[in-house]
């Protein structure tokens, strides 16, 4: 059996959709009160609540844990930890890990998937598969939002994200998760094939391109009522961006042989949908 992890979320949700109606399968959502609490099929797992989650292992197989959300780098580690612990504890045979890219370890919020890799990598119990996702191409959204005067004002400078959709990527946890013995102890690094800057994503919106300072950006972010862990990821996600670092020159992407040789959802389509649907 299968159990996937945090089907309320933007990624959990399309993996969850993609399973849908398989009797091998569990979805695990954080909230009992949810809707999807609620239905058969469906457990309670709160990472936050971990002498709760031996319980929710029970009778699983392979886990596909997606990363447990933003948060300080202690309270993300304790997440994966609790989860990791538990699923040993549970007797799960294998466990799909959701990380961050290869390149991305100058980011603010890099230190809580690095560890978590180590972690399954220390367990004597269990096979794993870790799958080093890039940054969403959804995210530039957020990150090259157009403002009032239909400027692209984010402090990208002259870097290039090699931005991947979304729905790649799960469309890649599930081939990985419901065959998990082929890809047993396996590092998969996934970003985009065509990276993009601030020139295209303003042409693409026929916008002007014209960026702003990590400092402003970081003030803008402070004022938007973020909680103040979310500043430092932001202004660090704009710095790496900016300075070449998540351009995908550093990794060799496996997401086109993982998605069968199929071609990637193009990532400046992908972006300027999530733009226009607000």
């Amino acid at each position: 059996m299968l159990l996937v992890t945090g089907v309320s979320g933007a990624l959990g949700s399309l993996v969850a959709a993609r399973l849908a109606g398989r009797d091998d399968v569990v979805l695990g959502t954080r909230a009992a009160a949810t809707s999807d609490a609620g239905r058969p099929g469906t457990r309670r797992v709160d990472f936050d609540a971990p002498e709760t989650l031996p319980e929710a292992f029970a009778g699983v197989d392979t886990l596909l844990l997606v990363s447990a959300g933003y948060g300080e780098d202690d309270t993300v580690a304790a997440r994966h930890g609790a989860a990791i612990s538990a699923a040993e504890q549970a007797g799960v045979r294998h466990v799909v890990y959701t990380s961050l890219s290869g390149d991305g370890d100058h980011l603010a919020y890099a230190l809580a998937h690095r560890w978590t890799e180590r972690r399954l990598r220390r367990s004597t119990t269990l096979d794993w598969t870790i799958l080093r996702n890039g940054l969403y191409a959804e995210l530039l959204a957020v990150l090259a939002a157009p403002d009032a005067e239909n400027r692209i004002t984010g402090p990208l400078g002259e870097g290039r994200l090699a931005a991947v959709a979304r729905e790649d990527l799960a469309d890649v946890a599930v081939a990985v998760a419901t065959d998990p013995a082929a890809h047993r102890n396996r590092v998969y690094e996934l970003v985009g094939e065509r990276p993009l800057g601030g020139a295209e994503l303003a042409e693409a919106l026929g916008a002007t391109y014209a960026p702003g300072t990590l400092a402003d950006a970081r003030t803008a972010v402070a004022a938007s009522g973020a909680v103040p862990f979310q500043v430092p990821m932001v202004a660090s996600t704009y710095s790496a961006i900016a300075h070449g670092f998540l351009d995908g020159t550093g990794v060799e992407s496996d997401l086109r042989a993982l998605l069968g040789g199929r071609e990637p959802l193009d990532a400046l389509d992908v972006f300027a949908k999530a733009v226009r649907e607000g």
